[in-house]
């Protein structure tokens, strides 16, 4: 039985939050059930130093855990110093995903940074805030659009991300922490609507996936995906 009695190929409960950030140019407050992650977007008229005189845009991300959103108090990475493995990987994850539906020729000389923050932590966070993410990207070069500094969008496709897993023999989506942690397998996958991938990460705990399995679990993320589509366009036109 699933924690809150969810069907296997069931979402937890959704919420995007817009316009959470009265400062940033985009924003998103991205909840999957106890998983909850601030997204905002900053529109900056600059680009990295290895980007300048190219005409081109970026996108990047940053990402991080507030101390209390774990059970036990996390130390601050500022406070050691550097930041871990963990942040650094699913940080690149992010921006990487972002960068696969942008346009940079279309941005032009000036760089998009998407700050994801994880204010309470019950698994999935990095597909939260991928989804999150992409809410956020939107509201920015909506709102570039609307001052007329851009003449067209850069943000070509849409994309959002979910978490699967195999527990107990069973495969099921959006795993919170309870079941991501004894998980036999655990994937997130970043795919668009339309059946785009655009990145997957699967690892076996125990014993190899079976392909069948993973089949199995590729087709609720899909599933799971087109139904974070739909929120992600519901939150935009409540903006």
């Amino acid at each position: 039985m699933r924690p809150f009695g969810r069907a296997r190929d069931a979402l937890r409960e959704i919420s995007l939050e817009t316009g959470v950030s009265v400062y940033a140019e985009g924003s998103c407050m991205a909840r999957f059930g106890g998983t909850h992650v601030l997204c905002t977007a900053t529109v900056e008229e600059n680009v990295p130093p290895w980007m300048r005189g190219k005409g081109k845009g970026w996108v990047t991300a940053e990402y991080g855990m507030l101390p209390r959103s774990t059970h036990s108090r996390m130390r601050r990475e500022a406070a050691s110093g550097k930041q871990s493995g963990r942040t650094q990987e699913i940080q690149r994850l992010i921006g990487r995903s972002l960068r696969a539906v942008v346009d940079m020729d279309v941005l032009g000389e000036r760089q998009i940074t998407l700050d994801c923050d994880v204010i309470q932590a019950d698994g999935g966070t990095r597909t939260a805030a991928i989804t999150g993410a992409w809410v956020a990207l939107k509201m920015a070069t909506n709102y570039l659009l609307e001052e007329d500094v851009l003449k067209a969008d850069p943000v070509f496709g849409q994309l959002a991300a979910v978490s699967c897993g195999v527990i107990d023999g069973e495969t099921r989506l959006d795993l919170e922490y309870e079941e991501d942690h004894r998980a036999e397998a655990d994937a997130n996958f970043v795919l668009t609507p339309n059946g785009g991938i655009v990145e997957i990460q699967a690892t076996a705990e125990d014993k190899p996936i079976p392909e069948a399995a993973f089949g199995e679990l590729f087709d609720l993320a899909r599933a799971g995906v087109a139904d974070l589509a739909e929120a992600q366009l519901a939150a935009l036109k409540s903006k």
